[in-house]
Order: C-alpha cells, then structure tokens, then sequence
C-alpha cells in the first residue's frame, strides 16, 4: 500500500517495541522484568480514582470547551504559581489529551516546512518525529555524560540558522534523568531571545526533582513571552492512562492552539479533567513518600550497575531513569553472540536473561541504554541480577 510521506518518515516508538516484545515472551509463559516502561507502578491515589466516579454519577460526560474546563485551566494556574512560581490567567492555559498531544499542537500551530527546532541528545524518543511531522527539520545538539548532560553557548550557536525557529528543552530528562542548571537554563534564554527562537519547555517530571532544584524556563527574564510549558498529570500523579497533560503560553499561542485543537481532537476527556482538577488542588502527601521510594529504588539500579564490568552510570537528579553507558561490552561475545551495539545489547538481555531495556540509539545515545526504576524494588533487585549474571559472561 502506499502512504503519505509524513507517514513513511516516522520511525515507530523504540519503547513501545521493546514492551510488545516483553508482551509477546509473557504470553509464552517467561518470566519477563520490565525496566521499559516510562510510567509510576503506583496505582492512581485513591481520591482521584473518587472524582473521576463522581464525575461520571454526576453527570460530567458531555463535551466541554475545546481547550479545557475553565475550573481545570484554574486549577493549573493555581499548580504554576505554586510549584514553579509562573503567573498565568486561566486563558493562557490549553488542556490536551496528554504532554504528546500537546507537544503535537505546539509543532503544528509554530512550524512550517522549511523551519528547523533544536533537540538536546539525548532526547525523548518522540520529538524527531513530532518535529517531522510539522513539516520542520530536528536538528540535534550532542550534550555529554562528561558533563551530567549540562549545554553551552557555543553548543547552540553552532547550529543555529536562519531557519531556527524553536528547541525543545526537557528537565528533568527522559531518558537520562539530568536536571539542567540554572546556568544551562540561562544559556538556552540567551540564545533564543537573541535569535527569536520559540522555547518548548517540557517538564513532565518538575515534581521527581531528588537532587538540585526544577527551575522553569518561563520564570527567566524575558523569557515568559517566547516559552510554551508543557505539564502533565501523568508521572507525578500515577495517571498516565488518563491522558490530560497541558501547556502555558502567551495569549496569542494559546489562543492559535486551542483553535487546532478544536478542529483536530475536540475536547479532553471530560472525566478526567474533572479527575485532574481534583488531582491539582487536592491531597499532594502521597507523593512525598512516592519520592522517597525512587530515591532507594534509584541509588540501588545505579550502585549494581556500576558494579558491573564494562558498565558505568552517573546518578540522574530526576525522573526515573537510568541511562548507564554500556559501550565497554561493544565487541564482547556469549554462546558465539558478539554484542555489536546497544542493540544488540538489549536483544542479548531480553533472550538470555529475560529483562527489558530499551536502547539508546532510541534516543540518539548509543553508547548507552534506559531503564526505569518506576517498578518494584523486589523486581529491580531480581532484574539486576540478572543483568549482571549476563554481563559476567560475556568476554
């Protein structure tokens, strides 16, 4: 069959391939510990789960506003100030279905074809393929483990043109789990203001900060004009399969936003918004001991990997991932298996020791792989051991 070209151009989602694998070895009967999946294993708080039934008894399943429900945009203007101390009017604010949906409706209604965005290696495995889909080209800018993933001036100026018309910036990181500093942060708003270059500013993880401070974009000077924020109620909530993420913008972007949306998806599911709203202005003790769980799950996935001979990983401030680099068991051999690459790397992990990592050529590191640490200390302990009983025998 034929297809179109913006179809043809996508790549499909690495850790998407990497669970239906996991998926179809389960229904085989094998015992498969996954550290693919990029979501909490806690179940969503108990009084979200409550308002979402209370919604439904209620009456709350008609459509609403394209862009959201005023009381759910005043909750998240209500989360802005306090949690990253913005100040946005309920007008600024479009609720999409999910932090994908609303990257998706800031590349369609800022870029064009011809147009060039800058992405940060490593990046999250969507936004090549977002970008493309825009009409626009990703052009990347390698940041180093040598430098806890931190950016220059020099490293942005190098690539700008006169095509450059936004980077997407992600802190903390998915998939190294880096926090920018503020003085990365501040390089960013130099150069973009200088250049008149949109900033997409996607803080998916700003409430799994362990070490360092989350500093929002938008808070710098001069930068509140030219940033899109983009949140999510997935990660720090447990609500990934609710689907309502969001962004923060100036009026006009807002506005030319919600007008896509309309035309594109309609509105939000109505039960989760009312879900959500509940989530933003309701109980946040829960995540204080969720916090404190990634922080022994982490040290634990980052301490037996090191450990590991040709292995090495730095401790992520963020998220819940670890990317160590595995790039010293290129060349090494198993039952007559030579691991050539981080792909095969994971193929190897997925047969011999019935484990799930996702590579890092996914996310344009292939030097290194992924794993979540969103899952069990139980399963993280097993996991690791098996990974360290294949790594010992490979020579």
């Amino acid at each position: 069959m034929t297809f179109t070209k913006r179809i043809n151009a996508l790549q499909p989602s690495a850790t998407m391939a990497v669970l239906e694998a996991a998926a179809r070895l389960r229904s085989q009967g094998v015992d498969i510990i996954s550290f693919g999946a990029g979501e909490p294993d806690f179940n969503t708080p108990e009084h979200i789960i409550e308002a979402g039934n209370e919604a439904m008894a209620k009456g709350m399943t008609r459509y609403t506003p394209a862009s959201g429900t005023a009381t759910l945009k005043q909750a998240v203007t209500d989360k802005l100030k306090r949690d990253n101390s913005l100040a946005y009017e309920p007008s600024q604010i479009v609720i999409s279905n999910g932090a994908k949906h609303s990257l998706y409706n800031i590349m369609m209604t800022l870029f064009d074809e011809g147009d060039e965005v800058i992405i940060l290696k490593p990046y999250w495995v969507t936004y090549p393929e977002i970008v493309k889909l825009s009409g626009a080209e990703p052009v990347y800018v390698e940041t180093l483990e040598s430098d806890a993933f931190q950016v220059t001036a020099e490293q942005l100026q190098q690539v700008i043109t006169h095509r450059t018309k936004g980077i997407i910036v992600n802190t903390p990181s998915n998939p190294s789990g880096a926090v920018l500093n503020k003085a990365s942060l501040q390089v960013v708003v130099d150069v973009c203001l200088e250049h008149e270059v949109w900033i997409i500013s996607d803080e998916c993880y700003d409430a799994l900060v362990y070490d360092g401070e989350h500093i929002s974009l938008a808070g710098f000077e001069g930068a509140y004009e030219k940033t899109i924020t983009v949140q999510t109620l997935s990660k720090a909530y447990a609500m990934t399969g609710w689907r309502i993420g969001y962004t923060a913008s100036n009026n006009d972007v807002a506005k030319a936003m919600g007008k896509f949306q309309g035309q594109a998806t309609g509105c939000p599911n109505s039960i989760a918004q009312y879900a959500s709203q509940v989530a933003l202005t309701g109980d946040h003790s829960f995540l204080d001991e969720w916090r404190a769980q990634f922080v022994e799950r982490r040290d634990y996935m980052v301490n037996a990997l090191d450990a590991m001979n040709g292995v090495s990983c730095i401790m992520p401030e963020g998220a819940f991932y670890a990317f160590p680099k595995v790039s010293g068991l290129f060349g090494k051999k198993a039952d007559g298996l030579e691991i050539k690459n981080d792909l095969d790397l994971t193929k190897y992990l997925l047969d011999a020791a019935h484990i799930t990592v996702v590579p890092g050529s996914a996310f344009g590191a292939p030097d290194h792989v992924r794993l979540s640490y969103a899952t069990s200390l139980d399963a993280i302990k097993a996991g690791l051991g098996r990974f360290a009983e294949a790594v010992a025998k490979l020579n």
